[in-house]
């Protein structure tokens, strides 16, 4: 999916190397067609990095998308110069009259604290309150999965004895379900958090689909019938070193991490990293854009 960024966003570059098809201002202004509009409220401290990884699978198929980056008005980011915040992002109070074909909600490193503490907790509920009725298909992942069922469902989140960090394998429990065609039997995606939501709470809430699990890891996927909300407990964006970069970042914190599960060779982590979910990343964001998104969406998007 070709995707229309501004030329100078760092995304830009990178994903070019990457033979990645990204379409420049004027290409995308005289093409006849009706592009996706897609979301993304960015949480993450890293946004560079988590915007070049969202970027890199949403356009990897064949249908342009305009994309919008929201960043929180009520708590700054100090890991990213404000520069680029000024230049490439906007807040939900300058985009809430318009509507969206998709929205994006990434995770955030929040996880032990209540939501109601979070200091932009009451500015999420608002985002979230909004994309019922402004954003055809919404999908949430890690800890922003956890506040959109909370925040919906009222599903508590809970937390782990220790931090879940690794590559897991997962299974299907849901084949009809459109988010998993193509999907194999079992499939490989990264996690990292301190905190899970229960099998058990989603089984018991009306309205929920269970798409996936993993033994290890536990919920990984589940989704409203209609897909319009898709909750994703993993990390399927990630590049094959992050899990990596905040293996030695809590190492040198003095948290004494754990290796994480599955990743290195061999468990060691001066050695090499075999990425496993690639295909599987890249056919789980096609099918959300493809199924949930734009074989459903109204052309005119007055009409949502």
């Amino acid at each position: 999916m070709p995707i229309n960024i501004p030329d100078d966003l760092p995304a830009n570059r990178i994903l070019t190397e990457e033979n990645i098809f990204v379409m420049n201002e004027e290409r995308a202004f005289h093409q006849d067609i009706r592009p996706l509009e897609i979301a993304v409220l960015n949480l993450m401290p890293k946004k560079i990095e988590t915007e070049t990884q969202l970027l890199r699978l949403i356009g990897n198929s064949p249908i342009q998308v305009n994309v919008t980056l929201i960043k929180t008005e009520t708590y700054e980011s100090r890991n990213i110069s404000q520069e680029h915040l000024l230049k490439f992002y906007t807040t939900f109070n300058h985009i809430k009259s318009r509507k969206y074909d998709g929205l994006i909600i990434t995770g955030a490193p929040v996880e032990n604290m209540k939501f109601e503490d979070v200091i932009y907790w009451q500015e999420l509920c608002s985002i979230m309150e909004w994309s019922k009725t402004n954003v055809f298909s919404t999908f949430h992942i890690c800890w922003g999965a956890q506040a959109g069922l909370y925040y919906h469902f009222g599903i508590p989140k809970k937390p782990l004895e220790k931090k879940l960090s690794g590559v897991f394998q997962h299974g299907i429990t849901e084949s009809n379900s459109r988010l998993m065609r193509g999907f194999d039997d079992c499939f490989h995606v990264p996690h990292s958090r301190f905190t899970c939501n229960d099998i058990a709470d989603v089984k018991k809430t009306d309205g929920l689909q269970i798409l996936s699990v993993s033994d290890e890891a536990g919920l990984l996927l589940c989704a409203t019938k209609d897909l319009r909300q898709v909750y994703m407990s993993g990390h399927s964006e990630y590049d094959a070193d992050t899990l990596k970069l905040e293996y030695f970042r809590d190492k040198e914190q003095g948290l004494n991490p754990d290796i994480p599960v599955n990743y290195f060779t061999g468990d060691d982590p001066s050695g090499s990293i075999i990425v496993k979910w690639r295909s599987h990343s890249n056919l789980l964001f096609v099918n959300w854009l493809n199924y949930a998104v734009y074989q459903q969406t109204p052309y005119n998007l007055k009409n949502l």
